[in-house]
């Protein structure tokens, strides 16, 4: 497999989360230099906490979901062009979405 096909795709990942934190830190500080409530400031750093914990254990859930699929697919000793070998990891990367889902839900009440 030609490994340079990753290259483009990792830099276009690189540069959109560049600019995704460039963005969010420009939005940060507008609001605290248009002098908004000191309440909304903080609603609003709280809510951005809340979701970053939210996204790591959303993605710690399904790749932990998908690092077992791999493991049970080299347990089974399936081949890698085998359509079952995808449809493994596909349905524990879905699996992984519910279980996150379960848990977000358990633990907002």
């Amino acid at each position: 497999m030609d490994m340079s096909i990753f290259i483009p795709i990792v830099l276009f990942i690189c540069i959109a989360f560049a600019i995704k934190t460039i963005v969010d830190a420009h939005v940060r500080r507008r609001m605290v230099e248009s002098h908004s409530s000191e309440e909304l400031v903080r609603a609003m750093l709280l809510a951005d906490e809340q979701s970053r914990r939210m996204s790591a254990l959303k993605w710690g859930v399904v790749l932990s979901a998908t690092g077992g699929a791999f493991m049970l697919i080299d347990a089974l000793k399936l081949a890698a062009d085998r359509p079952a070998t995808f449809g493994i990891v596909i349905i524990a990367a879905g699996l992984g979405m519910l279980g996150f889902h379960w848990v977000s839900q358990r633990r907002n009440g």
